[in-house]
């Protein structure tokens, strides 16, 4: 049986993409947006949205995502260079109407929340992200949120401590006694480890199959299943 280690901690951060709901869902209403721009510009939508949807499913994170797609269905390169700064305003601009989130995460949030002061730490546009706060619902299910590009551009996107250390602050609790609940070793769990906290991992989402590296302090299969260990007795 999983037990958390040592003593219980102060507050609590959660990540949001890939941790609260499956931004796959996200990025395929931004594809068919990208899809409809493409339509409007001359070319198969369809085809374009199918083709960024394949180029997202090999890496979100990957730059020239558009490139790659419209080049996939054939278009010039110069028409490329016309065209990418249409398509990604297209993208960027996308506003989902609603957004599932995973099983069980609203009333996971729920019960952290009656424990523990409660964070949202993510990062990206800060329209964008407010636009996935309030389409999964989850806009008013934390104390505190932090979008890290608001404190310094995309320089100061996880692993970099000070987005971790400011929703430390609005909830009041030392960084060191936070624990972070994310998706991602290289970004959730080693913002957490740069101020000296816990972290549990869950292996939802894009990024489930990584290697554990940086190590966490736990490994679970999605974030309800933290609620039986940070809050004991908890009927969820």
């Amino acid at each position: 049986m999983v037990t958390w280690p040592g003593r219980l901690p102060a507050g609590v951060v959660v990540d949001l993409d890939d941790t609260a709901y499956p931004q796959a869902s996200y990025l395929a209403g931004a594809a068919r947006a990208v899809g409809r721009a493409a339509a409007r510009a001359g070319l198969h939508g369809a085809a374009v949205a199918r083709a960024l949807r394949v180029e997202l499913r090999a890496g979100s994170d990957r730059g020239g995502t558009i490139d790659r797609a419209l080049a996939a269905c054939g278009v010039p390169p110069a028409r490329i260079v016309e065209l990418v700064p249409e398509l990604v305003a297209a993208f960027t601009a996308y506003r989902p109407r609603r957004l599932p989130t995973y099983p069980g995460v609203r009333a996971a949030l729920a019960a952290l929340r009656v424990r523990y002061p409660l964070a949202c730490l993510t990062d990206g546009n800060p329209a964008i992200q407010r636009a996935k706060l309030a389409a999964t619902g989850l806009a008013d299910a934390f104390d505190a949120v932090v979008i890290t590009d608001e404190l310094g551009g995309r320089a100061a996107r996880k692993p970099d401590p000070r987005g971790l250390r400011h929703a430390a602050e609005l909830l009041g609790v030392p960084a060191g006694e936070l624990v972070v609940l994310g998706d991602r070793p290289g970004k959730d769990v080693a913002v957490a480890r740069a101020v000296g906290a816990r972290a549990i991992r869950v292996t939802t989402g894009e990024y489930g199959h990584l290697p554990d590296d940086p190590p966490a302090t736990l490994v679970l299969p999605d974030l309800p299943a933290a609620v039986a260990l940070l809050c004991p007795g908890s009927a969820l």
